[in-house]
């Protein structure tokens, strides 16, 4: 059975002040539903994909955002787990039906990050979870639309073209864990 929000809160450590801070943050929109797009602040999961065997990353391009971004999204109605929607949303954004967590499952980074307003939606803000998703097949990784171009990258390549964001960060410690 895959863990809850508030268990996967409950048994994560946040590695800096500003991390503890968003983690906080989190907590705060339990017990409602932490996942509704229709608050300010919502819970979003996601994931960075890796090769372990070539120690890459898998990045998407996101048109809205303008950036090279991990995989994941908003949970679908009566989700509620935060690595199933990492799961879900990895497999939908990648073609790749082999991803597994990796190497065992836990959290690893929670990021508040901003979001541009849309044609649909103003400004807002994602409290992002994110999960090392691993495949096998790296050569099976397709594009779930046109213009969301993905790019296998090693971890240096991917936190260059990243930027000095929270994703830098998450990719700094997937490193950790493919060293």
């Amino acid at each position: 059975m895959l863990e809850s929000l508030a268990d996967v809160l409950d048994r994560y450590e946040p590695r800096t002040d500003a991390e503890a801070a968003d983690v906080a943050r989190v907590r705060d929109l339990l017990p409602g539903d932490p996942w509704s797009r229709a608050t300010p602040l919502h819970v979003t999961a996601s994931a960075v994909v890796v090769h372990p065997p070539t120690r890459r990353v898998l990045l998407r391009w996101h048109a809205r955002q303008r950036a090279w971004l991990q995989v994941g999204g908003h949970g679908d109605p009566g989700e509620s787990a935060p690595l199933a929607v990492a799961l879900r949303e990895g497999q939908e954004e990648t073609g790749l039906d082999d991803l597994v967590p990796w190497p065992d499952g836990r959290l690893l980074h929670v990021a508040v990050v901003p979001v541009n307003p849309s044609d649909t939606e103003p400004a807002h803000e994602h409290a992002d979870l994110r999960f090392a998703l691993a495949t096998a097949t790296p050569d099976a990784a397709r594009p779930e639309k046109p213009g969301a171009d993905l790019r296998w990258l090693s971890i240096p390549d991917a936190r260059r073209i990243a930027g000095r964001n929270t994703l830098g960060e998450t990719l700094a410690r997937a490193g950790e864990l493919l060293a």
